[in-house]
């Protein structure tokens, strides 16, 4: 029997309502502190945070999910 961690996946959504579509990074940290500075990192860097005109098609929202997975089968950072 597999033994199960729990891990944190970066969960990445670009555009806005409609337009809105996830985009699968396949990132999976150990630490929650590690999947939420490049959560943050992405959203500030590609979202509109008020410095540039972007259109909502541009902005990115990002979230890290709590998940059991099997460390042998899936890369963990």
């Amino acid at each position: 029997m597999t033994e199960l961690v729990v891990a944190f996946s970066l969960v990445m959504f670009i555009g806005a309502g409609d337009g809105r579509r996830e985009n699968p990074t396949n990132l999976t940290f150990y630490s929650v502190d590690d999947c939420l500075y490049f959560a943050k990192r992405l959203a500030t860097r590609y979202s509109n945070n008020g410095y540039v005109d972007l259109d909502n098609r541009d902005t990115i929202t990002t979230y890290c999910v709590p998940k059991a997975v099997d460390p042998a089968t899936t890369r963990i950072f």
